[in-house]
């Protein structure tokens, strides 16, 4: 199961369609083309982090931690801001944000500034999700995993390929990790947030 069918599952994706005004099936494909991207940016804060998960743990929680999720899932209309310092963080420019979301247009066919309305809610989404899955607030998402970082690690290896990581150490916090750049880097050189980042110009190498 992949990210999408599990923010679908959890009520996520209908409460984006709901505060976009789009249908179900448009908020599928817009999450299709962007999660890629958003995940690019949280494995690029996970390495940048001085321990790792552990500090990306920490992080989650100083962007909004698992409420970030429920405000989301709340019928009330979301307010994007939260997500919008979620973006900042992970991508640094605007100009990312903007280029990853007409680079989704290409691939899911919807308008841009459509994706571009969707990207923060996404990554309130996805930071509540990690969130929870590391026991930062709340109780995790029905399905995912014990909590705290070995939460964390399992569920970044089995949404991403990287296996059943499931003990804390360094050595399944990477391999999960692994598995997931794999996945979304595009050029195979080993880092995948640069291939969007390159994109907007924003690539200092």
């Amino acid at each position: 199961m992949n990210l999408t069918d599990i923010l679908a599952q959890a009520g996520g994706l209908q409460s984006v369609a709901r505060d976009l005004g789009i249908s179900e099936e448009q908020a599928a494909s817009g999450a299709e083309a962007l999660l890629p991207a958003i995940m690019g940016g949280m494995k690029k804060q996970a390495q940048a982090q001085p321990a790792g998960l552990a500090g990306l743990g920490g992080l989650l929680g100083q962007l909004g931690g698992g409420g970030l999720f429920d405000q989301v899932l709340s019928p009330q209309p979301t307010d994007p801001s939260q997500g919008n310092a979620v973006l900042g963080q992970i991508f640094g420019s605007k100009d990312v944000s903007r280029t990853v979301a007409d680079n989704a247009a290409s691939q899911s066919g919807l308008d841009s500034g459509l994706l571009r309305k969707m990207l923060p809610l996404l990554a309130m989404l996805v930071t509540g999700y990690m969130a929870k899955q590391a026991g930062g607030a709340g109780q995790a998402p029905e399905g995912s995993g014990s909590g705290g970082l070995g939460g964390l690690v399992g569920s970044l290896g089995g949404l991403f390929g990287g296996g059943g990581a499931g003990t804390p150490g360094a050595g399944g916090a990477m391999g999960a990790l692994g598995g997931l750049g794999a996945m979304l880097d595009a050029n195979g050189d080993g880092n995948a947030l640069d291939d969007i980042l390159r994109m907007a110009g924003k690539t200092s190498r």
